[in-house]
Formats: C-alpha cells, sequence, structure tokens
C-alpha cells in the first residue's frame, strides 16, 4: 500500500472544544511478519483542530499488517508520521510492543515515540499521564 493510500484511511473529524487541552487514547493491534507476530499498539494525542475517528484507526492498523515491516522501530516511526501528517495533534505518543517469538533470549520488544507542536506545552497534564 502506497503511503497516500495508507494515510488517507486516517479520517478526522473536526475538535468539539479546541480550546482545551484533553487526551485520547487509542488501543489496537497489528499483524507483524507475515501473521508471526502481533503488535499492540496505544496511541495517545491531544487533540488540536481534528480528532481521529477510533473507526478509521482500527481499519489503518489491518492495513499495516499487509506491510513489511524490516522493524518494530520502522513501524513505530510509520505511524507517528502518518498521524502527525493527517491529525496534526498537539502532542502524539505512539507505543508499540510486541512478544517475540524466538528463541533469542527476548520476550519483550518496546518502542515509545513521542512527538508535540513547536511551542505547545502542558505539564501538568503530561505530568499526570501514567507512564507506559
Amino acid at each position: 500500500m502506497e503511503l497516500l493510500a495508507r494515510r488517507a484511511m486516517l479520517e478526522t473529524l473536526g475538535n468539539a472544544d479546541d480550546r482545551l487541552d484533553y487526551v485520547i487514547t487509542l488501543e489496537g493491534t497489528f499483524d507483524l511478519d507475515g501473521g508471526k507476530d502481533e503488535a499492540i499498539i496505544q496511541l495517545r494525542y491531544i487533540p488540536d483542530k481534528l480528532v481521529l475517528t477510533p473507526e478509521s484507526f482500527s481499519q489503518y492498523l489491518t492495513a499495516l499488517a499487509d506491510l513489511n515491516w524490516i522493524s518494530l522501530e520502522e513501524a513505530a516511526a510509520a505511524v507517528l508520521d502518518d498521524l502527525n501528517n493527517e491529525v496534526v495533534a498537539r502532542w502524539l505518543q505512539i507505543d508499540i510492543k510486541s512478544d517475540v517469538k524466538s528463541d533469542s533470549g527476548i520476550q519483550n520488544h518496546q518502542v515509545l515515540l513521542e512527538d508535540r507542536q513547536p511551542n505547545w506545552d502542558n505539564p501538568r497534564l503530561l505530568a499526570r499521564l501514567k507512564s507506559i
């Protein structure tokens, strides 16, 4: 799937009140390595003008499973870029983790990425969030 087609799957609605800072959390799963591994993704963001529809995020995750990712890091960076491009959140955090099904001795692989708009900050709100 091409980049623009993948991003077009992320549908948005107008923010009900863009004067407020509030956190939206969405969580889902997608297959990695042709279904050998399953990744759990948690998205947390503070919307600006747009809010992502949960249904489109679910469809987007299904599309992610059809792509061949070199690494979990590559998948996390792609999701961050896609969401930054389509939702343009004030603050955005992507957490992707996968149980590793190999004999490597590693049981869990997790990638946490975060981004925010320049000049936006709300330390009181961010401090109240549970660490992932």
